[in-house]
């Protein structure tokens, strides 16, 4: 829209209907504002109006006036209506692109999504070199019995790692048996023989507890044992 500069105060009846075909022509936000700009704006040609009252006299002002802020006030109201038409409207069209079907399938997981942890993938190598030479993983319980975890193992009563400051145990049962978090992986190894006949080679990775909490031990770490038993097997191996 031009800008209408006024110098004989045309028909405010034509002005108003140029203005508002203007405000109703503005297809978005920013030709809305320049339509407001050429209005309402400092040298636009609603305020071209009002200042001119200053040079009128008393008879025309109470004419024109009215008449003029009146103007005014209606084409503000026009701006005010269709910015929120046009806030409504773009709203609508985004909702729109930007709708979710629910209908369409699941997107897949991207494979690099999450990592392998570097104790289990260092447990999975190791693994995998022990495989390739004839050794099957064995397992056993974290949660120990003395037998198991000391005495099958030659612990003496008395050996330091039976005190609390050495081994978790935990509360006694019904029977006041008093079981330990593993302190190494080699009841595994027991449990292994106990249960199997030779020959065997296996592996027993898995986690042991110890009260150790310092800048280089903690209390839960990781071994892997290793355990051969054949005929002419010898460290020369």
């Amino acid at each position: 829209m031009s800008e209408l500069v006024l110098t004989d105060h045309p028909g405010l009846d034509a002005l108003e209907r140029e203005v508002s075909a203007g405000i109703l022509a503005a297809g978005d936000e920013a030709a809305l504002e320049a339509v407001r700009i050429a209005a309402l704006g400092k040298k636009g040609s609603v305020s071209e109006l009002l200042k001119s009252l200053g040079g009128m006299s008393p008879d025309e002002r109470k004419t024109m006036g009215p008449a003029i802020n009146g103007l005014r006030d209606r084409v503000q109201g026009l701006l005010a209506v269709r910015k929120e038409a046009l806030k409504s409207a773009a709203l609508e069209a985004r909702l729109a692109t930007e709708r979710v079907d629910v209908s369409l399938p699941v997107r897949e997981p991207r494979a690099e999504i999450g990592r392998v942890h570097p104790i289990t993938q260092v447990t999975e190598e190791l693994t995998a070199i022990f495989a390739d030479m004839g050794f099957s993983v064995a397992e056993g319980p974290d949660i120990e019995t003395d037998f198991y975890n000391f005495t099958a193992l030659n612990f003496p009563a008395g050996h330091p790692a039976r005190e609390m400051h050495d081994t978790f145990f935990l509360p006694p049962n019904a029977e006041g048996e008093r079981k330990v978090l593993r302190t190494h992986t080699s009841p595994v190894q027991v449990r292994t023989m106990m249960s199997k006949t030779p020959p065997i080679r296996v592996i027993c990775p898995g986690r042991t507890y110890r009260c150790d909490s310092d800048q280089t031990h903690t209390p839960m770490f990781h071994q892997v044992e290793g355990l051969v038993i054949d005929k002419g097997s010898h460290m020369g191996h």
